[in-house]
């Protein structure tokens, strides 16, 4: 028969040797250091910055002309020129004309020139309703001018027009059409 002496001792070198397990698991994970966070994929060779949510404004005499926000912007190393992806850009309302708001999915700025290029499922909407639709368009700030050679298409209250090409005046919301114009006039 087992003494109950035997069982005593077995029984405290079973709670020891549990003991001593937990505190060695526990030991081994609080000194293991925390795994470093994958590093993010590297910038491009010509990309020393990019920003998520970049704003842009351009001023004059005190007054915002307009202001661009880009979900993305990459500068390139000599920062002259931002990649932009996501762009959302809106003209301030003037005393003779209202806003405009242009939405693209990529473009690029020119700190130097200050112009945009805005490429892919282009959108320009003004304040009276009038929109133009194109695959690319540059904004010329020296004339403060919309200009592209791609084709267009504008809408404003019933009138519908597709033309390739087109110069649109910011200051004073006029667009002049290229080539090929084609007009629909609805309810006649």
């Amino acid at each position: 028969m087992v003494s109950l002496g035997n069982i005593r001792l077995v029984l405290a070198i079973l709670l020891m040797t549990t003991i001593i397990s937990i505190v060695t698991a526990i030991s081994m994970k609080g000194s293991k250091q925390a795994l470093p966070k994958p590093v993010l994929q590297q910038l491009p060779q010509n990309i020393d910055v990019a920003m998520h949510k970049a704003r842009f404004t351009e001023m004059s005499d005190g007054t915002t002309v307009w202001e661009l926000v880009a979900e993305r912007a990459d500068y390139d190393k000599n920062g002259e020129v931002a990649f932009l992806s996501g762009i959302r850009m809106e003209f301030a309302k003037t005393r003779s004309v209202g806003a405009i708001v242009v939405t693209a999915a990529q473009g690029e700025y020119s700190s130097k020139s200050r112009n945009v290029r805005l490429r892919g499922k282009v959108h320009v909407t003004t304040e009276s309703g009038a929109s133009v639709e194109t695959e690319s368009v540059d904004y010329l700030a020296a004339t403060s001018q919309f200009r592209t050679a791609e084709p267009v298409l504008f809408r404003h209250q019933r009138l519908a027009l597709a033309a390739k090409g087109m110069e649109f005046d910011v200051m004073d919301q006029k667009a002049r059409f290229h080539r090929s114009v084609d007009a629909t006039v609805a309810g006649l």
